[in-house]
Protein backbone atom coordinates (compact mmCIF):
# COMPACT_ATOMS: atom_id res chain seq x y z
CA UNK A 1 0.00 0.00 0.00
CA UNK A 2 1.11 3.53 -0.74
CA UNK A 3 2.17 5.64 2.20
CA UNK A 4 1.66 9.42 2.28
CA UNK A 5 3.62 11.61 4.67
CA UNK A 6 1.85 14.93 5.10
CA UNK A 7 0.73 17.55 7.61
CA UNK A 8 -2.72 18.75 8.63
CA UNK A 9 -2.39 22.30 7.30
CA UNK A 10 -0.29 21.71 4.16
CA UNK A 11 -2.02 22.80 0.97
CA UNK A 12 0.45 20.76 -1.07
CA UNK A 13 -0.37 17.60 0.89
CA UNK A 14 -4.08 18.33 0.52
CA UNK A 15 -3.80 18.24 -3.28
CA UNK A 16 -2.34 14.75 -3.13
CA UNK A 17 -5.05 13.49 -0.77
CA UNK A 18 -7.75 14.88 -3.06
CA UNK A 19 -6.28 13.09 -6.08
CA UNK A 20 -5.83 9.82 -4.19
CA UNK A 21 -9.48 10.02 -3.18
CA UNK A 22 -10.62 10.90 -6.69
CA UNK A 23 -8.70 7.95 -8.09
CA UNK A 24 -9.95 5.61 -5.38
CA UNK A 25 -6.42 4.58 -4.42
CA UNK A 26 -6.01 3.25 -0.86
CA UNK A 27 -3.08 4.58 1.13
CA UNK A 28 -1.69 4.90 4.62
CA UNK A 29 -1.52 8.46 5.91
CA UNK A 30 1.27 9.50 8.25
CA UNK A 31 0.70 13.04 9.50
CA UNK A 32 3.71 14.97 10.77
CA UNK A 33 3.61 17.86 13.22
CA UNK A 34 5.75 20.45 11.45
CA UNK A 35 5.57 22.85 14.39
CA UNK A 36 7.39 20.25 16.48
CA UNK A 37 10.10 19.85 13.85
CA UNK A 38 9.16 16.32 12.87
CA UNK A 39 10.04 17.00 9.23
CA UNK A 40 13.62 17.71 10.33
CA UNK A 41 14.11 14.34 12.01
CA UNK A 42 16.92 12.13 10.65
CA UNK A 43 14.40 9.37 9.88
CA UNK A 44 12.23 11.65 7.75
CA UNK A 45 15.21 13.18 5.96
CA UNK A 46 16.08 9.70 4.73
CA UNK A 47 12.88 9.56 2.73
CA UNK A 48 12.50 13.26 1.90
CA UNK A 49 15.63 14.84 0.44
CA UNK A 50 14.22 18.34 0.98
CA UNK A 51 12.85 17.54 4.47
CA UNK A 52 9.33 18.66 3.67
CA UNK A 53 5.91 17.23 2.95
CA UNK A 54 4.27 15.74 1.03
CA UNK A 55 6.18 12.54 0.37
CA UNK A 56 4.66 9.53 -1.37
CA UNK A 57 6.33 6.23 -0.52
CA UNK A 58 5.73 3.44 -3.01
CA UNK A 59 5.22 -0.24 -2.24
CA UNK A 60 8.88 -0.96 -2.99
CA UNK A 61 10.11 1.73 -0.58
CA UNK A 62 11.06 4.33 -3.17
CA UNK A 63 9.78 7.85 -2.52
CA UNK A 64 8.49 10.70 -4.64
CA UNK A 65 8.81 14.23 -3.30
CA UNK A 66 7.23 17.55 -4.35
CA UNK A 67 3.49 17.75 -4.87
CA UNK A 68 3.60 18.39 -8.62
CA UNK A 69 5.73 15.29 -9.20
CA UNK A 70 3.40 13.21 -7.02
CA UNK A 71 0.33 14.45 -8.90
CA UNK A 72 1.95 13.56 -12.23
CA UNK A 73 2.85 10.08 -10.98
CA UNK A 74 -0.58 9.31 -9.57
CA UNK A 75 -2.53 10.75 -12.50
CA UNK A 76 -0.70 8.66 -15.13
CA UNK A 77 -3.19 6.73 -17.29
CA UNK A 78 -6.12 8.58 -15.71
CA UNK A 79 -8.51 11.18 -17.10
CA UNK A 80 -6.78 13.82 -15.00
CA UNK A 81 -3.61 13.71 -17.13
CA UNK A 82 -4.26 13.63 -20.89
CA UNK A 83 -1.96 11.72 -23.23
CA UNK A 84 -1.56 14.61 -25.67
CA UNK A 85 2.02 15.96 -25.35
CA UNK A 86 0.94 19.57 -25.83
CA UNK A 87 -1.73 19.38 -23.13
CA UNK A 88 0.77 17.72 -20.79
CA UNK A 89 3.22 20.55 -21.42
CA UNK A 90 0.47 23.07 -20.65
CA UNK A 91 -0.30 21.25 -17.41
CA UNK A 92 3.37 21.30 -16.44
CA UNK A 93 3.46 25.01 -17.27
CA UNK A 94 0.64 25.74 -14.80
CA UNK A 95 2.17 23.59 -12.08
CA UNK A 96 5.45 25.47 -12.56
CA UNK A 97 3.66 28.82 -12.39
CA UNK A 98 1.98 27.80 -9.15
CA UNK A 99 5.26 26.85 -7.52
CA UNK A 100 7.18 29.88 -8.83
CA UNK A 101 4.61 32.68 -8.59
CA UNK A 102 1.79 31.66 -6.28
CA UNK A 103 2.86 29.28 -3.57
CA UNK A 104 5.34 31.38 -1.61
CA UNK A 105 3.33 34.62 -1.33
CA UNK A 106 0.08 32.77 -0.63
CA UNK A 107 1.37 30.05 1.66
CA UNK A 108 3.66 32.19 3.82
CA UNK A 109 1.02 34.88 4.42
CA UNK A 110 -1.33 32.09 5.50
CA UNK A 111 1.30 30.69 7.87
CA UNK A 112 1.84 34.11 9.47
CA UNK A 113 -1.89 34.45 10.12
CA UNK A 114 -2.34 30.90 11.39
CA UNK A 115 0.57 31.32 13.80
CA UNK A 116 -0.80 34.64 15.07
CA UNK A 117 2.23 36.69 14.00
CA UNK A 118 0.59 38.69 11.19
CA UNK A 119 1.01 42.01 12.99
CA UNK A 120 4.74 41.58 13.54
CA UNK A 121 5.17 40.37 9.94
CA UNK A 122 3.08 43.17 8.41
CA UNK A 123 5.88 44.48 6.19
CA UNK A 124 6.65 41.03 4.78
CA UNK A 125 2.95 40.36 4.25
CA UNK A 126 2.62 43.61 2.31
CA UNK A 127 5.48 42.59 0.04
CA UNK A 128 4.09 39.10 -0.46
CA UNK A 129 0.63 40.49 -1.18
CA UNK A 130 2.05 42.61 -3.99
CA UNK A 131 3.56 39.48 -5.56
CA UNK A 132 0.54 37.33 -4.85
CA UNK A 133 -2.03 39.74 -6.22
CA UNK A 134 -0.02 40.11 -9.43
CA UNK A 135 -0.02 36.33 -9.93
CA UNK A 136 -3.69 36.01 -9.01
CA UNK A 137 -4.59 38.67 -11.57
CA UNK A 138 -2.86 36.60 -14.28
CA UNK A 139 -4.76 33.52 -13.18
CA UNK A 140 -8.09 35.33 -13.08
CA UNK A 141 -7.55 36.80 -16.54
CA UNK A 142 -6.77 33.36 -17.97
CA UNK A 143 -9.88 31.84 -16.40
CA UNK A 144 -12.14 34.57 -17.76
CA UNK A 145 -14.32 32.74 -20.28
CA UNK A 146 -12.76 29.37 -19.45
CA UNK A 147 -13.92 26.57 -17.16
CA UNK A 148 -10.53 24.91 -16.74
CA UNK A 149 -6.87 25.82 -16.98
CA UNK A 150 -5.99 23.33 -19.72
CA UNK A 151 -8.32 22.07 -22.43
CA UNK A 152 -11.98 21.41 -21.75
CA UNK A 153 -11.76 19.26 -18.64
CA UNK A 154 -10.57 19.23 -15.05
CA UNK A 155 -6.94 18.06 -14.83
CA UNK A 156 -4.11 17.98 -12.31
CA UNK A 157 -3.29 21.50 -13.52
CA UNK A 158 -6.47 22.71 -11.84
CA UNK A 159 -5.86 20.64 -8.72
CA UNK A 160 -2.23 21.72 -8.45
CA UNK A 161 -3.01 25.43 -8.69
CA UNK A 162 -6.18 25.18 -6.61
CA UNK A 163 -4.59 24.28 -3.26
CA UNK A 164 -3.14 27.51 -1.95
CA UNK A 165 -5.32 29.74 -4.14
CA UNK A 166 -8.41 28.36 -2.41
CA UNK A 167 -6.78 29.09 0.97
CA UNK A 168 -5.63 32.62 0.07
CA UNK A 169 -8.23 34.35 2.24
CA UNK A 170 -6.53 32.77 5.27
CA UNK A 171 -3.50 34.85 4.35
CA UNK A 172 -5.43 38.11 4.22
CA UNK A 173 -6.10 38.18 0.46
CA UNK A 174 -9.32 39.74 -0.79
CA UNK A 175 -10.47 37.10 -3.26
CA UNK A 176 -13.66 39.00 -4.14
CA UNK A 177 -11.44 40.83 -6.62
CA UNK A 178 -11.21 37.67 -8.69
CA UNK A 179 -14.66 36.46 -9.81
CA UNK A 180 -13.29 34.04 -12.41
CA UNK A 181 -11.10 32.37 -9.79
CA UNK A 182 -14.03 32.11 -7.41
CA UNK A 183 -16.19 30.36 -10.01
CA UNK A 184 -13.29 28.03 -10.88
CA UNK A 185 -12.78 27.11 -7.22
CA UNK A 186 -16.47 26.23 -6.95
CA UNK A 187 -16.22 23.99 -10.02
CA UNK A 188 -13.26 22.16 -8.53
CA UNK A 189 -15.04 21.60 -5.23
CA UNK A 190 -17.95 20.13 -7.20
CA UNK A 191 -15.74 17.43 -8.73
CA UNK A 192 -16.45 13.83 -7.64
CA UNK A 193 -14.13 12.72 -4.86
CA UNK A 194 -13.18 16.21 -3.70
CA UNK A 195 -12.48 16.42 0.05
CA UNK A 196 -12.01 19.25 2.54
CA UNK A 197 -8.58 20.14 3.89
CA UNK A 198 -9.73 18.97 7.32
CA UNK A 199 -12.92 16.93 6.88
CA UNK A 200 -15.43 17.16 9.70
CA UNK A 201 -15.31 14.01 11.79
CA UNK A 202 -18.69 12.41 12.39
Amino acid sequence: MLRLYDSRFSGNSWKVRILLNQLGIPYERITLDLAKGEAASPAFKKISRFARVPVLQLDDGRTIVESAAILFYLAHDSRYLPDDPYLRAEIFSWLSFEQADLQKPLALCRVYHLRGVADSMAQQIQQFHAEGYSALEKLDQWLSGRNWLVGDAYTVADLGVFGYVSLATEGGYNMEKFPSIQRWITRIKDQPGWIDLMPIER
